[in-house]
């Protein structure tokens, strides 16, 4: 690494202790003194991870890169290029004016968002009446889960942009925030398609009267405004913001790719075209269930309720469908660790989630099984269903404090 990625790396990880101080939870010497040991861990941690390359970076990240670089910058964003969306190439169109391995810029700026990932789930563990020690270790927990490390800091990618946005959705709303809740939750789904796994969680925070229906508007307004800059640069208006339709195709047309979905189980199908067109019916259908049981039982919902439907959500439905990819459940991985802190009693749902996403991960980098993709698929099964006793307690619960 040179004097300038160093200098930035340091400046994430005192980001990430300034937020720790911002959020209180810093009242005592011996929390100041053990998160600046576990700061300086987590982000040792990520320094090993730096100089490896995987082969999506050296096949398309890298490339992608250099496409701008030799285009003209963000002036190359009149042109396709890559397959993800457009906020995410504004960073890979800057990226490439700067004599910097572009490696090192793309994992810096996952690792920031690492930082405001650890930070939005410590934020809902407030908001769910979590005391400063549960916060603060949440925090950690989720800075030094593996598949958070292993995404950005080894591997390159991006998740943790888009579920941190999310998760900063779901915190913003529950502290009466609408506006701010639902742009955060369009930058989500304007950095990946996967938010659409949590964005279903606003219609359930809706019915808890935290939106009015006209917040709504926000989000196609927000969205067209985020990608206009690309537009403006002259790309087609329509293609741009249509941009993930054409992209459905890039993700593959097998069942499972090293996905711990049910296609993990079921992986020796006849007839794919058919699976996955009831796959996809099966995903949408248990997505109206969860969000019909939370109509019909608005009055008795609560935020540990919210969070339960949320996680199904987040599991549930990637579970369910096909074409899946390996790092697929990671606002699952996330959300599941927050549920854990909601109700200990509950808190094995969160290392059955990372051990079925492992699996995955396992699977790509090291280019091999470990085991066999439907020991995950049966981790999440029972995470689901340890989820669904969760919620429906929840609702009871609910019940209770109603009457």
């Amino acid at each position: 690494m040179d004097i300038f990625v160093t200098i930035i790396f340091c400046l994430e990880a005192v980001f990430a202790y300034w937020l720790l101080y911002r959020s209180g939870v810093l009242e005592r010497s011996f929390s100041i003194y053990l998160s600046a040991v576990l700061l300086a861990l987590a982000f040792s941690l990520r320094a090993f991870c730096l100089n490896y390359e995987t082969l999506d970076y050296q096949n398309f990240l890298k490339q992608w890169v250099e496409f701008f670089r030799q285009n003209g910058g963000f002036s190359a964003l009149s042109q396709p290029v890559g397959n993800y969306n457009i906020p995410y190439l504004y960073f890979l169109a800057l990226f490439s004016y700067f004599p910097v391995d572009d490696l090192y810029l793309i994992k810096l700026l996952s690792i920031f968002f690492d930082v405001l990932l650890a930070w939005a789930a410590m934020g809902i563990v407030k908001k769910l009446g979590g005391s400063l020690g549960q916060r603060m270790a949440a925090f950690f927990v989720i800075l030094f889960l593996p598949t958070v490390v292993l995404n950005g800091a080894l591997w390159g990618q991006c998740d943790s942009i888009y579920v941190a946005l999310a998760l900063m959705s779901i915190y913003l709303a529950l502290d009466d925030r609408p506006v701010l809740s639902m742009l955060a939750m369009t930058l989500s789904f304007g950095f990946k398609l996967q938010a659409v796994f949590v964005m279903p969680a606003l219609a359930i925070l809706w019915m808890q009267g935290k939106f009015k229906l006209r917040h709504f508007f926000i989000f196609p307004i927000a969205y067209v405004v985020l990608v206009l800059p690309a537009v403006l640069l002259g790309r087609p208006f329509l293609d741009t913001i249509t941009l993930y339709f054409s992209q459905t195709g890039s993700i593959g047309s097998g069942l499972n790719y090293n996905s711990p979905s049910i296609f993990g189980i079921f992986w020796n199908v006849q007839n794919e075209a058919l699976a996955s067109k009831l796959a996809i019916i099966a995903a949408f259908v248990f997505m109206l269930l969860i969000l019909l049981v939370c109509y019909v039982n608005r009055k008795r919902l609560n935020p540990h309720a919210m969070l339960a439907a949320t996680v199904l959500l987040a599991v549930g439905i990637p579970f369910l469908l096909p074409h899946m990819h390996d790092r697929y459940f990671f606002a699952g991985d996330i959300l599941t660790v927050v549920l854990a802190f909601a109700c200990w009693k509950y808190s094995a749902v969160a290392p059955l989630c990372q051990f079925a996403s492992l699996l995955g991960y396992h699977a790509y980098l090291k280019m091999r099984y470990f085991l066999p993709m439907s020991y995950g698929s049966w981790a999440l099964i029972l995470a689901l269903i340890l989820t669904g006793i969760y919620f429906f307690r929840e609702l009871d619960r609910g019940l209770l404090i109603k009457k």
